[in-house]
């Protein structure tokens, strides 16, 4: 089996196999974004002092967001956003409730986070994917480490709280711009992440500890550089999602066979 390790922002010949014209492509991904930035806050100004069980019901709102906007992508990236939900909630479970790296306003992993996290993925890939962003991809990404750079150099030097953690995933951000699958992803995902990382922190959905768990790196509320950390989201997508999907091709194969 070979693994394909590209990310869709840079395959736009995969979303072509569908029969989807340039047209439908940039009506999709302008449909993506818009939806995540603006059903995403709404959910975090909704669930300010709500109940539990209202806030599982913004859970399935979410959930059912996300699956009718992949409806309309390809297997691949269906794959891939089911990868970044598995480790993000991974990574939620262990630094939210068992670290207490950031914490949640009910002390839980709230349950429209998981598909949020698709949501914030999706979003970035189809902002990365755009003609537009391709078009110009050296200025953005170079714009995007400028400014992204300016931010973490505040965190660390005149924010009133020092931000450590930040100008590491800066640097993170750097990396992946520069040696990551696809660079125009991260651009966007630069632009969801800082909004979203912004808007969730002034509402107080969550909050970041001053410290990590060892008391060596602080950390700002929000960290400046968070979108670096969607970077290893995104490569833990492009390298296991192609697996995933031969297992289901292969399983669903071995279901024919059997019937």
């Amino acid at each position: 089996m070979s693994v394909e390790v590209a990310s869709p922002a840079d395959r736009p010949v995969a979303r072509r196999s569908f029969g989807v014209n340039g047209g439908s492509e940039r009506v999709r991904d302008a449909t993506v974004v818009a939806c995540t930035l603006t059903w995403v806050p709404l959910v975090l100004v909704l669930d300010r002092g709500a109940p539990l069980w209202f806030q599982r019901g913004l859970g399935l709102g979410t959930w059912l967001l996300l699956g009718w906007l992949l409806r309309r992508e390809t297997p691949l990236v269906r794959a891939q956003v089911a990868v970044v939900i598995a480790f993000a909630t991974a990574v939620e479970y262990t630094f939210s409730p068992l670290l207490g790296v950031y914490v949640y306003r009910l002390d839980n992993v709230p349950a429209f986070v998981p598909p949020g996290h698709g949501l914030v993925y999706l979003g970035a890939l189809a902002i990365g994917r755009a003609p537009l962003v391709r078009a110009y991809r050296r200025a953005l990404v170079a714009g995007t480490a400028a400014l992204c750079g300016a931010y973490a150099l505040w965190g660390v030097t005149l924010s009133p709280r020092l931000d450590v953690l930040g100008f590491i995933w800066f640097l993170c951000l750097l990396a992946f711009l520069r040696w990551g699958p696809s660079s125009t992803l991260y651009v966007g995902a630069f632009f969801v992440v800082t909004y979203l990382e912004l808007f969730g922190t002034a509402v107080g959905t969550w909050r970041w500890s001053e410290m990590d768990p060892t008391g060596i790196i602080a950390i700002g509320n929000p960290p400046s550089g968070a979108a670096g950390g969607y970077g290893w989201f995104d490569l833990a997508a492009v390298l296991a999602a192609p697996a995933l999907l031969h297992a289901v091709r292969r399983r669903h194969r071995d279901r024919q066979r059997t019937v």
